[in-house]
């Protein structure tokens, strides 16, 4: 089976916008037939928009129901935000990290501060 890779916000918001990078790096894992998901954090974050319908509509299609956020993802959320800093402002970056770890998927991102999770055992795609 093909390992899925977790979306974060940022990859998914520029991921929509066919002139990204990101948006051809999508293309290419759906061609591949490789799963993608998003979890609900992610999800919340991306409909705050801005975005169009269509962008909404197109990002439906792509990563269908996003996955829960349960109390195994929420507690290692809270590690992950105590032990890197306890940063203003990042709870929801651990919350996604979270949930692409407990998934057992790389996450793609467009946002560095992400690989501050890798001792913790994130994967970036």
């Amino acid at each position: 089976m093909t390992t899925p890779v977790h979306l974060d916000t940022s990859f998914l918001v520029r991921s929509v916008c066919p002139e990204n990078v990101e948006a051809a790096s999508l293309l290419e894992w759906l061609e591949q037939g490789r799963p993608v998901m998003i979890s609900a954090m992610v999800w919340a974050e991306f409909l705050c928009g801005p975005l169009t319908d269509g962008q909404r509509t197109l990002a439906m299609q792509v990563v269908g129901e996003p996955v829960a956020v349960g109390g195994r993802e929420a507690e290692l959320a809270a590690r992950l935000y105590n032990t890197s800093g306890r940063r203003r402002g990042s709870l929801a970056d651990c919350l996604i990290a979270a949930a692409a770890i407990e998934g057992g998927a790389p996450l793609a991102t467009a946002d560095n501060s992400f690989a501050r999770f890798a001792d913790a055992g994130l994967l970036l795609a």
